[in-house]
């Protein structure tokens, strides 16, 4: 790290002051125009340079004909009282909102002096003249502001969740993945669900690496640390949703254990949206072999450059529409069933191809069986797709989610029913190419096997469940029996008082459900209270997932030792920052360093 340099009052001579970064770092800033440079340029030569360059100016003013002029704080403080922003005010809000922008479509931080600064100018020069060529010239962009900008910006957003956590009512629910990016290096997300102003909401927490090794231990103190260093309890959590490795954040994990520990009661959820796997491990052998042979054909094709062209330029010279294939991967929800589509609806192009690059791969693909078995596999992964695009949305709370999953489950006895009368209507890619009973009947006993496994493994893995019969008022409190619940229940008299209002009744009809359950705080806290700590808990990781795929824009190459964390919570938060505040604080900052 280079040593960094000190102020010396002697630099008053060149017109420069100096501004003090939260972290202690002190920058000159030009008196003259505003203009803030990194600390890399506290030295006379860079101080003179632009004096000299700039200003035009003899040097040799002294501390003391500094301080008896007006401050820019001073002169804003004046302009204010009048409703008129002073020009220090304009040039910093500009430069705030621009490293926001910036911040916000994922850019470099030097595309503000590389390119759209001098851009700016040559317009500003063109169509509006040389005067306002000078004002923009003024806007503070270098790399270091626009990085300085993105911090305080981002110090302002956490700040404003921290203060929502620890005024939420109740107990908030915690999203928390981790993935490896570019660098190997291990990255923990996690996104906070709290309530505020009648209504849920969900907010980035943080983003921070692993340093070393990545066990549940490790997640833990991470996790711990953070709240610890903000001063908030640990069991201000309610719930926590995990997703990956069981030993790092599985459900049965070390990380999990260590919570409870800290906060006995914590309901904790693995995330919802991963069926694919769990499709994986019950496969029969031929179907698992069968899906092993789609992926060693990908990789013949996209693994090695020229085959890839060429199968780009076969199938471009007969028109076919997808030219591209996906990579399997494990951990994109889609991509599985996009692949077996994919390569089923191309079957006879790829066919034609293998043949052409003589490949050993042949023998397998063009077998009748596989073809069979990859048009169950690519109907049944598309059955999945369908069933994890509709639990890929903000907001998704548990009861909604197990309700899909029961409901994705309920349907396999009916898939059973009509697969033994050989009729495959609910899977049309099976059900095009069988073409005699035989087929139909070696097929159906596999599949008819493989369901009945698949439906035990998902009520296993995901305790699919509806709601008890005495807890379902809170998903419609006016069409629930309320006979259920038993005379004892404190709440029922509540329940029945609720029951009788037309007014919450138009408000339930017209509400998100747990919209209208935040609405009821002030008349029924009780119900209230009961209802949302049932729906708080995150269902998913969907929105840590989006969060990773911000690393595709930070994280590359040529930014590869980028700390993203600020930038990233600028990015995806919904929170925007407090400008005037920020600028507020700044321009106190500047007249206490004078």
């Amino acid at each position: 790290m280079s040593k960094k340099r000190k102020w010396d009052d002697d630099y008053v001579r060149y017109w420069f002051t100096c501004t003090t970064e939260v972290d202690g770092t002190q920058r000159p800033q030009c008196v003259l125009c505003n203009s803030v440079f990194s600390n890399a340029d506290l030295r006379p030569s860079k101080l003179s340079d632009h004096f000299n360059r700039q200003h035009g100016g003899v040097a040799g003013h002294d501390l003391n004909s500094l301080k008896h002029m007006p401050t820019p704080s001073d002169q804003s403080e004046t302009l204010k009282a009048f409703g008129v922003a002073s020009h220090e005010d304009t040039l910093l809000q500009a430069s705030y909102q621009f490293a926001y922008l910036c911040a916000k479509e994922k850019n470099p931080h030097t595309v503000a002096e590389k390119l759209v600064k001098p851009c700016a100018l040559e317009i500003a020069q063109i169509v509006l003249g040389p005067d306002a060529q000078k004002k923009l010239q003024q806007v503070p962009l270098s790399d270091d502001v626009i990085h300085s900008r993105i911090d305080e910006m981002s110090q302002d957003i956490l700040q404003q969740v921290l203060e929502d956590i620890k005024a939420s009512p109740l107990k908030v629910g915690i999203q928390l993945a981790e993935t490896t990016d570019m660098d190997d290096c291990s990255q923990l997300m996690a996104f906070v669900r709290y309530i505020k102003e009648r209504e849920i909401v969900e907010e980035f927490l943080f983003c921070e690496p692993l340093q070393l090794s990545m066990k549940g231990i490790d997640v833990f103190n991470l996790f711990r640390d953070f709240f610890l260093k903000h001063k908030i309890a640990l069991d201000v959590c309610g719930s926590v949703c995990t997703d990956g490795a069981s030993s790092m954040l599985g459900e049965n994990s070390e990380f999990v254990a260590y919570m409870k520990k800290e906060i006995p009661h914590i309901v904790v959820t693995h995330c919802l949206l991963n069926p694919h796997a769990l499709v994986i491990k019950t496969l029969p052998t031929k179907l698992r072999d069968a899906l092993f042979t789609v992926v060693r054909v990908i990789n013949f094709i996209k693994g090695r450059a020229p085959n890839h062209r060429l199968f780009q330029a076969f199938f471009e010279e007969i028109g076919i529409e997808y030219s591209v294939l996906l990579f399997h991967t494990e951990m994109r929800w889609l991509s599985r069933g996009q692949i077996l589509t994919h390569i089923f609806e191309m079957y006879e192009e790829i066919n034609q191809f293998l043949h052409h690059k003589s490949s050993n791969l042949v023998d397998g693909f063009e077998n009748k069986e596989f073809k069979i078995h990859l048009a169950y596999l690519a109907d049944l992964f598309k059955h999945l797709n369908e069933l994890s695009a509709s639990m890929q949305r903000t907001g998704m709370n548990t009861v909604s989610a197990r309700e899909k999953l029961s409901a994705f489950v309920r349907k396999f006895p009916f898939w059973q029913k009509r697969i033994e009368k050989r009729n495959f209507t609910n899977f049309p890619f099976l059900e095009e190419i069988i073409v005699s009973d035989n087929e139909g009947i070696f097929i159906a006993a596999e599949i008819t096997l493989h369901l009945q496994q698949l439906s035990n493994f998902f009520h296993g893995y995901f305790s699919i469940g509806d709601l008890n019969e005495a807890s379902k008022w809170i998903l419609d409190p006016f069409l629930f029996n309320i006979d259920f619940v038993d005379d004892s229940y404190l709440m029922k008299n509540d329940l029945a008082e609720l029951r009788a209002s037309g007014q919450i009744l138009m408000e339930f009809e017209t509400m998100k459900l747990e919209d209208f359950w935040c609405a009821q705080f002030t008349a029924f806290p009780n119900l209230a209270k009961t209802a949302l700590e049932i729906l708080m808990p995150f269902a998913t990781t969907y929105l840590c997932e989006l969060g990773f795929s911000s690393f595709l824009h930070f994280k590359t190459k040529s930014r590869s030792c980028f700390n993203l964390s600020d930038d990233i919570r600028v990015a995806i938060s919904k929170k925007v920052p407090r400008f005037s505040d920020i600028i507020e604080q700044k321009l106190q900052l500047q007249q206490k360093s004078l």
